[in-house]
């Protein structure tokens, strides 16, 4: 019988490994995050390959090697989707049968005037945008005329921009809440996201304070199970906005990049806490899958190998890594779009079976029930 206390999962978000079988109803084609970055010359991730990412069914790239360290699988993404909202939740238990919303001919007139009627407020701008693009273009007619800039993506979004001199930071929140009221039913979004930003045109820039208002899992998830059993659960990163606060004891953002995200990973090694850390590393989706940047992708997957290892290092005897991703998000991939892909799953400590293939496996649910049962928890049955 396994002793773990502490377990450890780490989401590299976006980081797929080939297109799943039905990827053309989601329009992408031969989409395969991995294999794309692996092209980089920045790409060097010894830790990941030891662990046995190239050992995985289907990964056509890197080399395999003969004992692998870890328990190593491909998943499967049973739910109707691929953003982050979704595929989180089905990593913790609950399949969406139904995709969540998106927009990309903007928001109805009807949404656009309930919510101009509840902010009092005009709305401009209202179609899919560029986080970053969208204040250099609208950001100077907001500051003149006090209209919201509401913009979506290709996620299931609806993100409200607005700049910290005209409209003070809790405002902005307070609008993202009554939206979020208004966003129900056939157009609940996965997220409403505040998207405050500075400075003056034409350099006009976003400032950390952005903040997620997120739909709650419909179901009970592995997290509020952990909770209700007294159990420790840590979220590093935008967990909590994924989650709607849902079934955490705590929580630690992240301030600066998945460097911080891991720092602050790292420092929660030296605690003695029972239960899950749950960890999302945003920037290989939001920085450079996204903008399609290979070889910053590339960089980033190195500099997280490297803190990989100090990881490793550290792990007690008592401690469970588990290492996934939510959905893909190809950089050499034509558009901006998340990718319909397979995702990894390395599971790694020293009471671990090394070198086991568990094959492909037809959900992302199995690691809320492989965290069940590490933690004890013989009575979790997922939501599937």
């Amino acid at each position: 019988m396994l002793n773990i206390k502490r377990i450890f999962l780490i989401v590299l978000d976006s980081f797929g490994i080939g297109a799943e079988p039905d990827a053309a109803d989601f329009g992408d084609g031969d989409c395969n995050t991995l294999r794309s970055i692996s092209t980089s010359d920045k790409f060097y991730v010894p830790n990941l390959q030891r662990l046995g990412l190239f050992n995985i069914d289907g990964v056509d790239c890197g080399t395999p090697i003969d004992k692998p360290l870890a328990t190593f699988a491909r998943l499967r993404e049973k739910s109707r989707g691929k953003d982050t909202t979704i595929g989180h939740w089905e990593i913790a238990g609950v399949i969406s049968e139904k995709p969540l919303p998106t927009y990309p001919d903007g928001f109805p007139s009807e949404v656009i005037a309930e919510l101009e009627a509840a902010f009092n407020r005009k709305i401009i701008c209202n179609k899919p945008y560029s986080g970053t693009k969208v204040i250099h273009d609208y950001g100077r007619e907001h500051e003149e005329t006090g209209a919201l800039i509401v913009y979506t993506s290709a996620d299931s979004v609806l993100q409200i921009a607005a700049h910290e001199d005209k409209v003070p930071i809790d405002k902005l929140y307070e609008y993202c809440r009554i939206a979020r009221k208004i966003m129900t039913g056939e157009h609940s979004v996965g997220r409403i996201i505040a998207r405050p930003f500075i400075g003056k045109y034409p350099n006009y820039e976003r400032t950390p304070r952005r903040h997620d208002f997120s739909l709650e899992p419909p179901k009970e998830t592995v997290l509020d199970i952990l909770k209700s059993k007294g159990l420790d659960v840590i979220g590093v990163g935008k967990i909590a906005d994924i989650f709607a606060n849902r079934g955490l004891t705590r929580s630690l953002g992240i301030n600066e990049n998945n460097t911080d995200g891991m720092k602050k990973t790292l420092k929660l090694m030296d605690e003695d806490f029972h239960g899950l850390c749950f960890v999302n590393l945003v920037d290989f989706d939001m920085v450079y899958g996204h903008r399609r940047d290979v070889d910053g992708y590339a960089q980033a997957m190195t500099d997280f190998d490297r803190q990989l290892g100090e990881f490793m290092s550290k792990m007690r005897d008592d401690d469970v890594l588990m290492i996934t991703a939510d959905h893909g998000c190809d950089p050499a991939a034509p558009g901006t779009d998340h990718t319909r892909e397979y995702v990894p799953l390395l599971i790694y400590g020293k009471q671990i079976e090394a070198a086991r293939n568990l094959g492909t496996c037809p959900t992302f649910a199995v690691i809320a029930s492989f965290i069940a049962d590490f933690a004890g928890i013989s009575d979790f049955v997922k939501n599937s």
